[in-house]
């Protein structure tokens, strides 16, 4: 299947194909928007972070919500630092050289992979970028249109390189 492209998108997989589902429809959170126009409107410092966490959530978005993550059985955020090696420029998937396209769009350019579940997580609804390994801020969260119901242990959920993306609006 290919991953839906819309304002952003990314294909949800479960290890051993036993269940999947899209994202779609997602925004940056008011923390996000808040930050973006106090730096370019403001004067404002943008403070984005060095790494992003991206963290699974049992409910769906909402503009100002930080989401509800499972808890515990081997849950945890996963790391990954911003850079041009880890996110693709805007011209191309894969691309490791700083953005010139006009899509707007950027994606993982590896794999993120959770450790696989020691127990259930619960019924996922959406995927979220944290500035955080734990608490901490919710800058983007995109809704799963299905939700990925990881029911006890041997889940592993993972983006492939150039499945998870992230559009800016143009």
């Amino acid at each position: 299947m290919k991953p839906l492209r819309l304002t952003l998108a990314a294909l949800f997989t479960a290890a051993l194909c036993l269940a999947g589902g899209f994202v779609q429809a997602g925004a940056l959170n008011d923390y996000a928007e808040n930050k973006v126009v106090d730096a370019l409107l403001r004067g404002q410092s943008l403070g984005a972070p060095a790494t992003m966490y991206i963290g699974l959530a049992t409910d769906t978005c909402t503009d100002s919500g930080a989401g509800t993550e499972p808890s515990g059985n081997a849950y945890a955020r996963v790391a990954v630092t911003s850079s041009l090696a880890n996110w693709a420029g805007t011209q191309s998937a894969g691309s490791t050289a700083a953005s010139s396209g006009s899509g707007g769009t950027t994606s993982n350019n590896n794999a993120i992979t959770w450790t696989a579940s020691s127990g259930a997580w619960g019924n996922l609804q959406s995927v979220r970028w944290y500035d955080a390994a734990s608490a901490g801020n919710s800058w983007i969260c995109i809704n799963l249109t299905s939700a990925l119901n990881v029911s006890g242990s041997g889940f592993t959920v993972s983006f492939s390189a150039g499945q998870l993306t992230f559009q800016i609006d143009n």
